[in-house]
């Protein structure tokens, strides 16, 4: 069912401000900044080992990630679990009871589709269903 733990995502109010500490400091290396206009979100994905992280930025006061740093500030956001078959991955959470906040795969960064589990069902944990039709240039 589970991959892989596909990436860490962490909310920062300023990639640009908070790269150099991952790059830099920790000596991890950039795959990729892009913005995802749909989430309103500018995001940067670091190569950790086997996992990434992914920095999420907001492109707007409407951004769940302004909202999230509003309310409980800089810091972890979600952890991705990559799976096949995102499709028959939701439909097997919903059978077992799991509040989905997505019912259908949406397109998340690096051309992923992507699927969040709500973190009531998860023990407060915000968890991302990712499946990634190829590597996304992000492997």
């Amino acid at each position: 069912m589970i991959k892989k733990v596909d990436h860490i995502g962490i909310a920062v109010k300023s990639i640009e401000e908070t790269l150099p500490f991952y790059t830099d400091v920790l000596s991890l290396t950039l795959l990729a900044i892009e913005e995802v206009d749909s989430q309103k979100v500018k995001v940067a994905f670091l190569k950790a080992g086997e996992t990434k992280i992914e920095l999420l930025e907001a492109t707007s006061k409407e951004s769940p990630i302004a909202d999230f740093i509003g309310k409980r500030g800089e810091g972890i956001h979600h952890m991705a679990l990559g799976v096949a078959s995102i499709e028959d991955r939701i439909a097997e959470m919903k059978e077992q009871g799991i509040r989905m906040i997505d019912n259908e795969p949406r397109l998340g960064a690096g051309g992923a589709h992507i699927a969040f589990m709500h973190p009531k069902s998860a023990a407060g944990v915000l968890i991302e269903l990712c499946e990634k039709k190829g590597d996304g240039g992000l492997e």
